[in-house]
């Protein structure tokens, strides 16, 4: 599809900001629910990228080339690119100005912009990332130098860090890591001459209890030492030293520099500027679009929604979560259009593939209530061989052929079998 250009001003029925994940899953089911429905997507990127297949792409599991397609590629039959960026939102006259001076007013707004990394949060990182053994996972320029630093490591300590900040795939500091262990472990002399530290601002490894008791023995099992409360805030490259700042209860915040060899790093993560300082945002830290959580309807402009990274919905920023967002954002945006009660509701399901090792996967899902869910009627809390093919060979294909395309979740094709498998004795029990 060709994007349009131009200055002017224009409307549409359906506004969407954001050609993402979140973006274009709505679009597709939007005009899957409602052929011929009027719907824009503003988006200025010209490629659209699977950032879930980063990590797999660097550790050599999956090809660089499956990870991105051109945008035009991914905009649904029937939606109109608007190949541009929002300048400003004014809500309350119900529409965006571009960047470019274009004015674009909706009956129906979705803000679905994900969210922007903060590289100059950290002291010292912007300059150093990529040199002194500094790298992220984090960054598509810098992916393919991070894994060749990581495979090239000679020895020594190599610091993973998670940020204090909300950040998308919650789980992907420690898969990093625990790849980077195996091939420390599988390079001769390396694994013996090497330690491993992960330190997090949080105050566990995980946010859901089942989940962190299985990443606690995976930790141990290994030999990583586990550092809590610990928020990176500067690097000094040249000498290789991260400086974090730990808050205890036991004490005021104190710094601890710790020296290290190979540093992974996360950056803080927020809003993107433009919706932070709109009438959008919601109060507090992160500028995240505010949204009712079980509805998607911002709580404050009913005819705007969100959903994806940049909304405050409370729960993990994930594909996943997008996944069971859209189809209420959805619903309840037809609703709005024709004036019936919104009454979908989201129940914060959300899921993260934390991949333990070269082989393993905990396929972690759960909702609001943090309480483990379960999509393939196993225990989800387990490692497991074939949740790693259903990471490394499954997802991929499954979010270029359908999740793009608006397809539900497959866990519904899982449902009719459930009595089966209980009555054998087999299936997760879910609370």
């Amino acid at each position: 599809m060709t994007p349009l250009k131009g200055g002017g001003q224009r409307h549409h029925q359906v506004l969407i900001v954001g050609g993402g994940s979140g973006g274009i899953t709505v679009a597709s089911q939007l005009l899957r629910a409602s052929p011929g429905l009027d719907v824009a997507i503003l988006e200025p990127a010209a490629v659209h990228e699977y950032q879930s297949g980063w990590i797999l792409a660097g550790a050599g599991l999956l090809p660089y080339e499956a990870t991105h397609r051109p945008e035009s590629a991914v905009i649904p039959a029937g939606a109109t690119w608007i190949h541009g960026s929002a300048g400003t939102f004014e809500p309350q006259a119900q529409r965006v100005i571009t960047e470019a001076g274009e004015t674009l007013s909706y009956d129906v707004l979705v803000v679905a912009m994900g969210l922007q990394l903060n590289w100059s949060a950290i002291k010292g990182l912007p300059e150093g990332l990529g040199h002194h053994g500094i790298v992220s996972n984090y960054s598509y320029a810098h992916i393919a130098a991070t894994w060749e630093t990581i495979r090239s490591f000679q020895g020594g300590t190599a610091v993973f860090c998670h940020p204090a900040t909300p950040i998308k795939c919650g789980g992907a500091p420690q898969k990093v890591m625990y790849l980077a262990d195996d091939i420390f472990q599988a390079t001769s002399g390396v694994g013996v001459n090497t330690r491993v530290i992960f330190c997090t601002a949080l105050a566990q490894l995980y946010p859901v209890k089942a989940y962190n008791a299985t990443i606690e023995r995976v930790v141990a099992r290994r030999g990583i030492e586990t550092r809590l409360l610990h928020n990176l805030i500067e690097v000094r490259p040249e000498e290789q030293v991260a400086v974090f700042e730990v808050r205890q209860e036991s004490r005021d915040p104190f710094r601890e520099e710790i020296c290290f060899d190979l540093l992974h790093v996360v950056p803080p993560m927020a809003a993107p500027d433009v919706v932070a300082q709109s009438p959008l945002a919601i109060e507090g830290p992160g500028g995240w679009v505010e949204v009712n959580k079980d509805t998607c309807q911002h709580k404050r402009f009913a005819d705007v929604f969100a959903l994806g990274d940049v909304s405050s919905l409370p729960t993990a920023k994930s594909l996943a979560a997008i996944r069971g967002q859209a189809p209420v954002l959805v619903a309840n945006l037809l609703a709005q259009l024709h004036g019936r009660p919104l009454l979908a509701r989201y129940d914060g399901y959300t899921a993260c593939p934390l991949i333990t090792s070269f082989h393993s996967v905990v396929m972690a899902e759960f909702d609001y209530n943090l309480q483990p869910v379960s999509s393939f009627l196993v225990d989800p809390t387990q490692e497991r061989w074939s949740m790693w093919l259903v990471e490394t060979r499954v997802f991929p294909w499954v979010y270029w052929h359908r999740v793009l395309k608006g397809r539900l979740h497959e866990s519904r094709f899982m449902k009719p079998f459930k009595p089966l498998v209980r009555a054998l004795g087999l299936a997760f029990k879910q609370p």
